[in-house]
């Protein structure tokens, strides 16, 4: 058994620090705009929301440029209308604020990953930024999780190297982007995936809410690389 230090959280945002969004429910709208524009169903079947934009986007600019960037607009106009309306009606998690202060008072780094716009994780947390050292919403990267370059990101903002690092989600796409950076990746139980997903996933700890999380303890890690829950 070995350990590690974490000296940085990366935390997802909705189904972690607040809500989860209707995502089966932003996806179903984006295939039917998608589908009006008759783009073959098998390009993006397989595919989070923004990247069936993305290819369809593609696959439309090949016959007409635009028809392409008015479907484009279209669908990024779409899913950032049903975020901020589910901003508006949504609050972080009781207990998230006085969280985050304790984080910070601890010396912890902390930093928001995102596919959510900036707008809507603003709407629903307007004092986010006075809590969390970066935000780093769809609209402020390239590269969107499970890419690793989103949590790289915001790791070089931090200055923190990804071995002390934890990143805490409640999707498997979390789990899967800290993992391959080698990060300590810690699930909750709070949005959208359950203990047998998250387990899956590969998640180093698995909790019913991510303020039970304490990074300021050691945390363990088998030499072998398996798990210590």
């Amino acid at each position: 058994m070995s350990t590690r230090s974490i000296n940085a959280v990366l935390f997802d945002f909705d189904g972690t620090l607040a809500p989860n969004l209707d995502l089966p429910g932003m996806r179903r709208q984006v295939i039917e705009l998608t589908l009006a524009h008759e783009v073959p169903a098998d390009l993006f079947t397989e595919r989070y929301i923004v990247e069936i934009i993305d290819v369809a986007g593609a696959w439309l600019a090949d016959k007409d440029a635009e028809t392409a960037a008015h479907y484009t607009t279209s669908a990024h106009d779409l899913i950032t209308e049903i975020e901020m309306t589910a901003a508006a009606a949504t609050r972080p998690f009781p207990e998230i604020t006085a969280y985050l202060d304790s984080l910070r008072q601890a010396d912890i780094l902390t930093a928001v990953v995102t596919r959510n716009c900036r707008a809507a994780v603003l709407e629903t947390f307007p004092d986010l930024l006075d809590r969390v050292s970066a935000l780093f919403a769809r609209d402020d990267v390239t590269y969107l999780k499970p890419d690793t370059r989103h949590l790289s990101t915001a790791l070089r903002h931090l200055r923190c190297a990804p071995q002390n690092a934890a990143m805490v989600g409640d999707g498997r796409l979390d789990i899967h982007a800290g993992k391959a950076l080698g990060m300590y990746c810690v699930g909750v139980l709070t949005g959208s995936s359950d203990h047998a997903a998250l387990t899956e996933a590969g998640a180093d700890l698995i909790l019913p809410r991510c303020a039970d999380f304490n990074p300021t303890h050691q945390i363990g890690v088998r030499d072998d690389g398996a798990r210590d829950n």
